[in-house]
């Protein structure tokens, strides 16, 4: 194993995840002229590692296509500098003494990117679009702590009775079913943004093409190559766009670690996020380098309704088999630490951080793994192992980690895995129909709360694509989502999560750390916990 290590060319692991996430002054012309400060354009240009699948906030459910969305569209809340809950579309609320109804008010300034009004209706649309269940919304399931919501696009229910209405074009009335203590921050998911409903209506592909794009973002795309790029350019009609100081962002889409490393060393990037680790002891010396926490799970999922893993022993034993202070110590190089839970480090509970009073749920133990794996296959009458294939997503850092885990497994469990690879958005579609038995995942939570990453392995969440379902489970989320005493609710969430450990429908890895390369020409970069950084206040300086 050892020499393994040594000989393997390393590679920090970062990379698509699904989420469960961004000279010159103002610009103040009207006709959108470009300003400068001196002779220096306004423009940056940053590495977005994979085609987006859908920049569409009701279809997004992926970092890529987040990070687009994050700065091309603006909820009724959004994030300041730090990344807390501020108001955004809507000037003011007002919630009533129950604490389950919230009234919105708009801005009155709150425009659409061609300069017409955005209106309650088009957040009430975009809302009820979501959860219409012929728009198959994989992240549907957030609404569904409004009034009716679930019932509606489960097929039960009607979209009137859903609690979202426009009592006017600036007033918005939004029920819950209970006490939401992190509502605001729930709504600065993309999934809340508004769209426009006369365009939405009139042009089934509207989100495919930028020619056909309105949106009331601090930034407008303004040209999507697919495969190749997305830019954005600031958006005149935002009623905030004096603190817009960059022109254009320009999103490179190059999954080559090393291509991308090098294209900004030679000034062609100005951001990137995935180091190769032959350079990253070097980097982390230079002023360009910085290393942010990143509140996210990277894990492989098992699909437990084709063998090998529809025995439950079979996949605690592939769990306990790898070591992963060996993968972040030697491949992944980036200050992950090792994962032996699902929610990973960083939220905060009246007992502490959640995952240091939930603790480790198992233990890496190669003989015991094997001791499972040989009772698993006994179980189910096998004498010897279904042939497994372990599924990525195509980038350098994915295929590394594969490699170092198909080593360990073969070492530990006398397992040899085949590994096999596709594009960010075929990988996504094949995961969605279940057509893998083991294959990479990553979830960032929305917000800090155990609560959104609990959220992923729902019996009826889209974006479980295990198979697993377990009513208790179900149960226990639910009841938590509702409970008034902070206790009592993580309480909940501990319950909810031992019992996801106790099946292991998947297996974690490591607890997400993201390293940065960032041109320090750049000023006002906002680098949030669980988004890709944002760039609304970013200012090229010289």
């Amino acid at each position: 194993m050892k020499k393994w290590i040594l000989s393997l060319l390393l590679v920090l692991v970062t990379g698509s995840a699904l989420a469960g996430c961004y000279g010159g002054g103002a610009d103040d012309s009207s006709k959108g002229d470009k300003v400068e400060k001196g002779n220096i354009k306004q423009e940056i240009v940053v590495n977005a590692s994979s085609e987006p699948p859908a920049i569409d906030p009701a279809k997004a459910t992926d970092t890529t296509s987040g990070w687009v969305l994050d700065h091309i569209f603006e909820g009724l809340y959004t994030r300041d500098k730090d990344g807390k809950p501020v108001l955004g579309a809507a000037k003011d609320v007002k919630t009533s003494d129950d604490g389950k109804t919230y009234t919105f008010t708009l801005r009155d300034d709150a425009k659409w990117s061609d300069g017409s009004q955005v209106t309650a209706g088009d957040f009430e649309y975009a809302w009820k679009r979501v959860l219409n269940p012929e728009t198959g919304s994989a992240f549907s399931f957030y609404l569904y702590y409004i009034k009716g919501a679930e019932e509606y696009n489960k097929g039960k229910g009607k979209v009137e009775n859903v609690g979202v209405t426009a009592v006017d074009d600036k007033t918005l009335e939004v029920e819950l079913n209970a006490p939401l203590g992190y509502f605001d921050s729930l709504l600065t998911l993309w999934t809340f943004y508004p769209v426009q409903q006369k365009l939405v209506e009139s042009n089934d592909n509207w989100a495919a093409d930028a020619n056909t794009y309105i949106s009331n973002g601090p930034f407008k795309m303004t040209e999507w190559k697919h495969e190749s790029n997305v830019v954005i350019e600031k958006n005149n009609e935002y009623y905030d766009k004096d603190v817009v100081k960059l022109d254009k962002v320009t999103f490179k889409i190059v999954n080559e670690a090393t291509t991308y490393y090098q294209m900004f060393k030679t000034g062609e990037l100005d951001l990137i996020s995935t180091l190769p680790s032959d350079v990253l002891a070097t980097e982390k010396d230079n002023e360009d380098y910085r290393e942010e926490p990143y509140y996210g799970t990277y894990m492989y999922m098992f699909n437990v309704k084709k063998e090998p893993f529809t025995n439950a022993k079979v996949r605690k034993a592939f769990a306990m088999s790898i070591d992963r202070k060996a993968l972040t110590e030697n491949v992944t190089l980036g200050g992950e630490t090792p994962a032996y839970a699902m929610v990973p480090e960083g939220a905060e509970t009246p007992e502490g951080d959640f995952r240091k009073v939930g603790g480790d749920y198992f233990e890496e133990n190669a003989t015991e793994a094997k001791k499972l794996l040989a009772e698993g296959m006994a179980e189910e009458g096998w004498s010897k192992l279904p042939e497994v294939t372990l599924l990525y997503n195509t980038a350098e850092n994915h295929k590394k980690i594969a490699e170092a885990v198909q080593e360990m497994i073969d070492q530990n469990l006398g397992v040899k895995l085949k590994l096999s690879n596709q594009e960010w958005g075929t990988y996504l579609e094949t995961t969605k129909q279940g057509n893998f038995q083991m294959a990479r995942m990553g979830w960032i939570g929305i917000f800090v709360d155990p609560v959104v990453n609990l959220d992923y392995y729902l019996g009826d969440s889209p974006n479980n694509r295990t198979g697993w379902v377990n009513k208790e489970y179900d149960s226990i989320i639910a009841k938590s989502k509702v409970e008034q005493d902070v206790n009592k609710r993580y309480e909940l969430l501990h319950q909810a999560e031992k019992i996801l450990m106790t099946d292991m429908p998947f297996m974690p890895v490591n607890f997400y750390k993201y390293n940065y390369l960032t041109n320090p020409d750049f000023e006002n970069i906002a680098y949030y916990v669980n988004r890709y950084p944002q760039f609304k206040w970013a200012e090229k300086t010289k």
